[in-house]
Parts: C-alpha cells; structure tokens; sequence
C-alpha cells in the first residue's frame, strides 16, 4: 500500500450520564477519528485521550501536532506502507503511544480490509462473542451507586467495576457486596488516587473478595505496587503503568501485579497489545481489555482483541447504549452479557455518515499527496 490521504474527524458526542473518575468527570466523548486513504483501502481508527492531559500526559491537540509533523510523513515515506513496517518507522519518535496507537490502527484496519481479513482473525481470537463488564463512576451517594448496579445488572454485565478515589471506597464497597451478595464478580479502579501510605486502609478492601484493585498507586511506581501487593491480598491490577511487554514482563516480575489490565492505545497499538497478553498468559497472569469510553470505531476492535485466549476476565467493552444514546457506528448491543466480535474485514465496523456528519466539530487533513 502507499498512503495517499490522512485526515482527523474531531467528534463530540453527550454522555448519557456524567461519568466521574478520581482525576475529574466526563459529560462528552470529545475527541478525534484518524481516517487514512492508501491505493488499496480506507480505514479508521479512534484517538483514545481526552482534550485535557488527565489520565495520561497525551490529550487531542498535543496527538494532532505529532500525527502531522512526525508520524504521517514516515508513513508516507514508506516505499511499501504495512502495519509491520510501521512499527519501526515510529520507533524513531520517543512515546506518544496513543498517537501512534491511532495510526497503527487505522493503517492496520486498511491493510486487513484489502486482504478481506477480520481483525479478530489476524490477531489469533479464539471465541465469537466476548463477556461484558460496566465500570461504574463516583456517584454523590451510595444509594445512587446502588441503583446504577442493579440496572446494570438487569441488563446483562456480568462482572462490575467501582471506581474509587479517597473518602469513597470502603463504603460504597460495602453496600454493592451487603446488596448484591458475594458471588457478583466485583473489582475497584482508583486511577492512582492513593499513595503507599493508605496500604493499611486499603487492606480493608480485603474482605469483600474482589476480583482486583486496579492501579491504586502513582503511575510507573512498580517498586511501590509491589509494597502493596505484600500488605494486601487483593490482587493489584496494574493499568497506567505499563506501556509495554517489556513493562509487563518487568511488573510481574516484580510482583507488582497480578493481573494485567491491557489497553490497546496506551502501549501503542493492537501489535504491541497482543504481546503484552503474550507475556502475561506466558507467565499464567490474567488480562482483560480496558476501556476508554470508546465509540463503536475504538470498541469493535477492543472487543476483538478480547476474544484472544488469555482474556479470562470480562473486560470495560460495554454496550455503545452504557455511554450513548447514539454512536457513530452499528451500535454493540449486549445480548446474554456479551458482545459479538466483528467478523467483517478490519476492524469490522465504519462511520454512519449521518451520525458522523451531525456529531463531528472539525475536519483537518494532515497529509496529502
């Protein structure tokens, strides 16, 4: 393939409801798709960020700069541009996984779409439909919290997620284990809301047999994670901190972790996500696939990647209806608690221009031939 055309579609699309993280409350999805043309095939792909730098140091305006001026004229520069030559290409540019997460992808679904190939396939899925978590924010009340879950369990999630931050954890916990009883698979996020000091409280986490507490402390602190793996017997997920196999390989090795949460955009792509649950299943660690709130552009190939064998606990893939009332694609419908994998060539789904037309804010080339 020889890439002809990039641009980014900047969306915007309304929660429907606020979602509130320990680092700030979302009420919209706003960020950008990265459509490339090559002489063989189009594809797409969703920038995972926000506009503001909080879960990672990426954010949209910073990830458009790099997209133009640093990562699309290597691939252009490419005499035969393939997803495997790609790698290497950015390899030159230090970090920005998420940016490069965006162009791998797009040029990973044009490349598979020219073969008439599911990425599901490419990537060695081994089911057709995958179970389906919900990850539930901080709520102004407990019994909020409570109604959330119930309805949420009525329509289907089979494992869910609370996210914590200082001041709501222990409780809330509490009250979805006393209401829902000790067999719902339950887990916590704190999103790096706590430092090693709180280990004892957090130890009280301990009784309510959760599936995991995902990264509880400061980001890239491995030394610290594996402390509080030893005062705890939760086992500790670890999110923001892995960037990488290597990172992966290093946690575990660590003890820093015991369960491995995998985000395709943070360690820059599907190739490098698929290594990272490499590198756990090797080492008989439990993945499951994160999420970002995404549109059904970066859900159906998450929902793909969490049909690889080593994904043996549900993951953030929810239901395009658990954050829009309408998407931008074919929404996912939750049907028995999973979700179906794509079997449509690359990631299996495309823009509805409608829904396209009326939730986009900005459209930009950012090459050319």
């Amino acid at each position: 393939m020889r890439l002809e055309r990039a641009e980014i579609v900047h969306v915007a699309i309304p929660l429907v409801t606020p979602f509130r993280t320990s680092f700030g409350t979302m009420t919209t999805k706003d960020t950008f798709l990265l459509h490339v043309v090559t002489d063989a095939a189009e594809g797409w792909s969703e920038f995972a960020a926000d506009p503001e730098p909080r879960y990672c140091s990426e954010f949209v305006a910073g990830a458009e700069i790099v997209l133009r001026e640093f990562l699309l004229p290597r691939a252009a520069g490419l005499r035969r541009l393939t997803t495997a030559a790609l790698t290497p290409a950015m390899a030159g540019i230090k970090g920005h996984e998420l940016a490069k997460a965006a162009l791998e992808t797009a040029v990973l679904d044009a490349e598979l779409r020219a073969y008439g190939m599911p990425l599901a396939i490419y990537l060695g899925a081994v089911r057709d439909r995958v179970p389906a978590g919900v990850s539930v924010g901080i709520k102004d009340s407990v019994p909020a919290l409570l109604d959330d879950v119930e309805r949420y369990l009525a329509e289907g999630y089979v494992r869910i997620k609370l996210k914590i931050e200082p001041g709501w954890d222990v409780e809330p916990v509490r009250a979805v284990r006393e209401r829902f009883g000790e067999t719902l698979p339950l887990q916590v996020d704190a999103n790096t809301a706590y430092t090693l000091a709180d280990a004892e409280h957090l130890r009280r986490l301990d009784e309510f047999g959760l599936l995991l507490i995902e990264e509880p402390l400061e980001e890239n602190n491995l030394h610290a994670h594996a402390l509080l793996q030893r005062r705890i017997t939760t086992p500790v997920c670890l999110d923001e901190s892995l960037h990488s196999a290597r990172d992966t390989a290093s946690a575990i090795a660590l003890d820093a972790c015991r369960v491995v949460n995998v985000k395709p955009a943070r360690v820059g792509g599907y190739l490098e996500a698929r290594r990272v649950h490499d590198v756990a299943r090797a080492h008989g660690v439990p993945v499951w696939c994160g999420g970002m709130l995404e549109t059904g552009i970066g859900r159906a190939p998450n929902v793909a990647l969490a049909a690889l064998p080593g994904f043996t606990l549900p993951g953030d893939t929810s239901a395009s209806a658990r954050y829009f009332a309408e998407d931008i694609t074919e929404p996912f419908v939750l049907l028995d608690g999973h979700l179906p994998v794509p079997t449509a060539p690359g990631i299996g789904v495309a823009p509805l221009p409608e829904a396209l037309r009326r939730f986009t804010t900005a459209r930009r080339d950012l090459y050319r031939i």
